[in-house]
């Protein structure tokens, strides 16, 4: 993510000049903040995709303004201080920055934690990606357990979801009878009969007035299989 904007909160003028000159030069975008009020500004205005955020500033702490940031957004934020105390690092850290650097440092090192931060959000965001699928006019978040349909929730049983949920994450492949059971109502189920019972309400929800599934297949004498869109 060399392309990243970073906005730099720092209002000692030769590190800013500093900060800016070794950050273009590896390919970042930067913008410069001298105080607290302007990084939060500039936050308004457009967010960075990080935030080198200087404790000590001319008009609120550093932790404040992590604090009013945190309220809002969830930007990553590296801390620095000339502050090496236990105390002020913990502090840094509780109230929502992602990670902290001394002063004065190495900029290799620097570089390397906003690297390694980067990584873990663009990390987070695929993994969060990878919880929400659509489909048609549908939209399922594992996460927030909901199922929309054109943006209206779908009101599935606990079953309903589950099925649809191993189905989904398994898309384009066969699920076989016992592979729900064990998905959904756990081992040592063997009745295949709810299977059958839940998928057509499921259908029901999920495509109400087709006469013929469009998404949730059966293969006969194996169990069922989800259709994905890229099948279309």
């Amino acid at each position: 993510m060399n392309d990243a904007e970073i906005l730099v909160v720092e209002d000692d003028v030769n590190m800013q000049r500093l900060l800016a000159s070794q950050l273009t030069t590896r390919g970042y975008s930067v913008r410069i903040a001298g105080s607290g009020g302007e990084a939060l500004k500039y936050a308004q205005d457009g967010l960075p995709e990080m935030i080198l955020l200087d404790i000590g500033l001319p008009d609120m702490d550093g932790i404040e303004v992590c604090r009013r940031l945190r309220a809002l957004y969830s930007v990553p934020i590296i801390m620095v201080t000339a502050s090496d105390t236990p105390q002020t690092k913990v502090s840094a850290l509780e109230i929502g920055g992602d990670d902290y650097l001394t002063k004065p440092f190495h900029m290799g090192e620097l570089i390397a934690r906003i690297r390694a931060v980067l990584r873990r959000v663009s990390a987070a965001k695929e993994q969060a990606s990878d919880q929400v699928y659509s489909w048609d006019l549908i939209k399922m978040d594992l996460d927030k357990r909901e199922v929309l349909r054109d943006n209206v929730p779908l009101h599935l049983t606990k079953i309903e979801f589950e099925l649809l949920k191993a189905l989904v994450k398994n898309r384009d492949r066969a699920m076989t009878y016992e592979q729900l059971l064990l998905a959904v109502w756990g081992p040592g189920n063997t009745d295949v009969r709810p299977v059958h019972v839940h998928i057509c309400n499921l259908r029901r929800k999920l495509e109400p007035g087709l006469t013929s599934p469009r998404r949730i297949l059966a293969i006969p004498g194996v169990g069922y299989r989800f259709r994905g869109p890229q099948d279309d």
